[in-house]
């Protein structure tokens, strides 16, 4: 996952992008004791976490906003015609301070968040959507750029600036910069509660993985689990409090790893129900009212600004631009998929009764019946890979070496720069002619105090403008060993290292004269398609071979397991696939209401968008349920978690080039790199596909791959 730069309502917010270069004019009267009071000394002006501080944050923001408002208000009044570098130029450059202290609190906000931090969040959140509004809705500036936009084809701009031009135009209108007085100030209140309910739902999110672990009083509960599982479910009660009993923590995901692995069934259950019931069980954290408010406002903001809804309203901006687009995918998949879902359990209904079970299939008992199938139909275990993926080697043999191959990058781990937490691995990345291109952060461990998934962000963004390059970071939520112990990755975990990368290569090949344009500033359902490119490269031969060795002898891993591995690949696709479907549908049928459709019941509201959709099948739950869908309902893939669908169609037809023209190469990765990853958000994302493939892509590759070719 790509996740938004910034908690602002308008995540694509030009104004405030990850810039960092010295302000021409003096900083605001912050104290300069404060670390976001100057440009960082750091390489690539890497932030100074030794000395941020949580009270440095509300000063800064205050500091920040008003320095923007200074520069805006100098650009919207100036006495002098508007002209591109006046008015748009002006703008690019400005809010250097804001940028800084939003960028670095968002992005710690996010990996590793306390009780001040929330508040902090709870507080600014409002107050960034008014400064955003204060932007947008500032009529002599809109018409600085309307008049430059109406008269584009006469100004002799280049391409990337032509296009800035077009997207801040597009930009301030999506925003409301043509409504009326009176329909400003109902927008500027929508936005105001949307941002405040959106960090709510998010805290909340968090705050229930922590309030709804597994608590069971025996070690023999957790029979299934590894010893040093079982030894940190033993820790994690301590700490809390519970000593002599075992806590299992909460993914954020619906499907919870530990079910592959218990073979108490009552345990099982009670895991997967805790996971289901998640913001909705009542109590503090409960997300119902907040999902139930922010649709609904999110509906009138839409209405308010011409659309028929707030899926209409975000997709126009997106590849897919309607919802009919987004609807027939949905529908034309989802019911091979669950055909396919069927027959999968099927199969796992009979190892149940090989088994001498007596129970119908659950959602509880998918993981751990599954694995049993596999073994089954392929003599494989995917416990088997563990002692062949251990972490240090899938990332710097593994990931490191693949981009090695493909774009001639090196690595070098440095000890010298300060970081927020112990765990946390930093890399400078160096180009194929030695110079260096970027700063790269590894966070891969869970946290309590960490949101769940896998993302990557940017404390610097690259821009010619600004002189500026990449500082990056990866984030995943891989539980750590105790102390000593390796840590050995599941397949999956591998692939979620290789896409993450993927996105950081996005940031870090940025090579774009504008801050709008750089990195992944891209529409959100591309944004995963160069990630999911790098996910081929994990099973690829050569790559492969240098990673995948026995953490204990070094053996690389056998051919037949290999093989099994890749015999297996389509296995298992119709739950993934449904559970996928599941929650996009979801996403959809939430964001295509009307204010009036806005349902008070959000649990009954959601089973029957499932039934109605053909995907309500019990033993495949969605993805994520509404009440924990953070993609959806914190903002930054709010209508958009078909993207992932969307954009692996591009990545399939894509690995299909790669096949084709030789594989790992630096020739294929040049030109992979110069066509698409370098040019950021810089022209159209269907264009530049187009540019690197030659052609639309096809969607029969992702047909194959997902195995829904012969149904």
């Amino acid at each position: 996952m790509n996740r938004p730069h910034l908690l602002i309502v308008a995540a694509s917010l030009a104004f405030i992008q990850p810039v960092f270069a010295a302000p021409a004019a003096p900083v605001t009267a912050l104290e300069a004791s404060n670390p976001f009071a100057k440009l960082s000394t750091l390489p690539f002006h890497y932030p100074a976490f030794d000395k941020i501080k949580d009270e440095h944050f509300v000063p800064a923001f205050a500091a920040g906003m008003r320095e923007q408002l200074r520069e805006i208000d100098g650009i919207a009044n100036n006495p002098k015609p508007a002209t591109f570098d006046n008015t748009i130029v002006a703008m690019e450059r400005s809010g250097q301070l804001l940028t800084r202290v939003a960028t670095t609190f968002a992005n710690l906000q996010g990996a590793n968040t306390n009780d001040k931090l929330d508040e902090i969040d709870r507080e600014m959140s409002p107050k960034l959507a008014a400064h955003n509004d204060a932007i947008f809705l500032n009529a002599k500036l809109y018409q600085r750029v309307k008049s430059l936009y109406d008269k584009r084809t006469k100004l002799g701009l280049d391409a990337e600036s032509a296009y800035l031009l077009e997207r801040y135009n597009k930009d301030f209108v999506r925003a409301g910069a043509k409504l009326s007085a009176a329909d400003k100030v109902k927008l500027k209140a929508f936005n105001g509660e949307i941002a405040t309910l959106q960090t709510t739902f998010t805290q909340n999110v968090l705050k229930e993985i922590n309030a709804s672990a597994l608590v069971v009083d025996t070690r023999a509960e957790l029979a299934g689990m590894s010893e040093a599982a079982i030894d940190a479910a033993a820790a994690e009660a301590k700490k809390r409090g519970m000593d002599g009993k075992f806590v299992v923590a909460l993914m954020n995901t619906t499907g919870q790893p530990p079910t592959a692995l218990l073979t108490n069934r009552a345990v099982r259950e009670r895991l997967m129900a805790a996971s289901m019931a998640r913001g909705s069980r009542g109590g503090e954290f409960d997300n119902r009212t907040v999902v139930t408010r922010l649709a609904k406002l999110r509906a009138e903001r839409a209405t308010l600004l011409g659309y028929p809804n707030y899926a209409a309203y975000s997709l126009e901006d997106q590849t897919a631009k309607t919802t009919g687009a987004v609807n027939k995918l949905l529908a034309e998949l989802a019911k091979p998929a669950v055909t396919n879902a069927r027959k999968e359990a099927s199969e796992i209904q009979k190892m149940i009764a090989a088994d001498k079970g007596t129970f119908q299939i659950s959602a509880a008992d998918w993981d751990l019946y599954t694995d049993k199938v596999r073994a089954a139909q392929f003599n494989f275990d995917e416990n088997q890979l563990k002692p062949y993926f251990e972490l240090n080697n899938v990332l710097e043999k593994g990931v490191f070496f693949a981009a090695g191959k493909l774009y001639g990058l090196t690595f070098k781990e440095r000890k010298d720069l300060p970081v927020y937490n112990p765990d946390v691995r930093v890399f400078d990345v160096f180009d194929a002619n030695g110079k260096q291109l970027a700063i790269f952060l590894a966070d891969m461990y869970a946290r309590s105090n960490k949101q769940g998934g896998a993302w990557m962000n940017e404390y610097v963004s690259q821009s010619g403008l600004m002189g500026t390059h990449s500082v990056v970071a990866n984030h995943l939520n891989i539980p750590k060993p105790p102390a000593g112990e390796p840590t050995l990755l599941t397949y999956d975990e591998v692939k979620t290292t290789f896409h993450e990368f993927g996105h950081a290569l996005h940031g870090m090949f940025s090579n774009v004269k504008f801050p709008r344009f750089s990195g992944t500033n891209v529409p959100r359902d591309f944004v995963e398609y160069p990630s999911q490119v790098n996910e081929m490269w994990a099973l690829w031969p050569e790559v492969l071979a240098n990673y995948a060795r026995h953490y204990k002898t070094g053996a690389p891993m056998p051919k037949e397991l290999l093989d099994k591995v890749v015999a297996a690949k389509k296995f298992n696709q119709g739950f993934m696939t449904t559970e996928y479907l599941a929650a996009s549908l979801i996403d959809q049928r939430w964001h295509q209401l009307t204010p009036a459709q806005v349902p008070t019941d959000v649990l009954s509201f959601e089973a029957a968008a499932l039934k109605e959709a053909g995907i309500d099948f019990a033993p495949v739950p969605p993805r994520y349920r509404t009440t924990y869908f953070s993609h959806s309902f914190s903002g930054g893939y709010s209508a958009g978690y078909y993207a992932y669908l969307w954009s692996e169609k591009l990545d399939a037809d894509t690995v299909e080039w790669f096949k084709e023209n030789g594989g790992l190469t630096r020739k294929n990765g040049d030109h992979f790199r110069k066509t698409l990853l370098s040019r950021g958000g810089t022209m159209d994302a269907m264009d530049m596909f187009h540019s690197f493939r030659g052609r639309d892509a096809k969607i029969e590759p992702l047909l194959e791959r997902r195995g829904l070719t012969a149904q």
